[in-house]
């Protein structure tokens, strides 16, 4: 099924045949390996449609698998968690199952893998007003900023940058993110096309004055 779901039709052939719940409940009794290939499955099939997965309770799995012991099902269920938090009622869900305290406990994870997904999964649910608030009473900032100065890996930058942007559209988030500044502006002088994009957009945003 995993290799089937990389393609659109596969994918859409998985949701019509409703076994997006199925496989939402495997990732709570196989082993590992079949866990990883289950949450790549998801990722494809969530690309196609998220509200079979969001009934099937998904969010809640992909949480408890935050904290897994393999940094290979952490990075794939922040991924996941990404994915489903796409839409309106993703972000709600993300918010209510508790789910955006942990993935700032991952900002701190030894994998760098781990670090990027768990911020891009933030940058997606703090693009509404209560996913910012939850983010920024849950410690997001100060872990995002941390992050920033200690992991250069692209990736990792990319989406904490992106994250970042998020939260300074909010005044708390702004006020607090004002300090990097300068460190975004090296950044911005010394990174690639995409880097110096998100690097400008990110100070424009914090150094926005109402």
């Amino acid at each position: 099924i995993e290799s089937v779901s990389h393609t659109v039709n596969g994918a859409q052939g998985i949701v019509h045949a409703n076994l997006i719940a199925k496989l939402v409940e495997k990732l709570k009794t196989e082993t590992d390996e079949i866990k990883e290939l289950v949450l790549d499955t998801l990722h494809y099939c969530m690309k196609v449609d998220t509200e079979q997965a969001l009934k099937a309770g998904a969010m809640d799995v992909f949480t408890t698998l935050l904290k897994h012991d393999s940094w290979e099902i952490r990075g794939k269920a922040a991924r996941d968690i990404m994915d489903i938090s796409f839409p309106l009622d993703g972000k709600k869900c993300a918010v209510k199952v508790g789910c955006i305290p942990v993935l700032v406990n991952l900002l701190a994870d030894p994998s760098s893998h781990v670090k990027a997904q768990a911020a891009g999964a933030l940058m997606s649910i703090a693009i509404t007003t209560e996913g910012k608030q939850e983010s920024i009473k849950g410690g997001a900032v100060d872990a995002l900023m941390k992050l920033l100065e200690s992991d250069d890996m692209n990736d990792v930058r990319l989406n904490v940058i992106k994250a970042i942007t998020m939260l300074a559209e909010a005044p708390q988030g702004r006020q607090q993110l004002a300090q990097i500044v300068p460190i975004l502006e090296k950044i911005r002088e010394s990174g690639g096309a995409m880097m110096q994009k998100v690097a400008t957009t990110a100070i424009k945003v914090i150094t926005w004055k109402p």
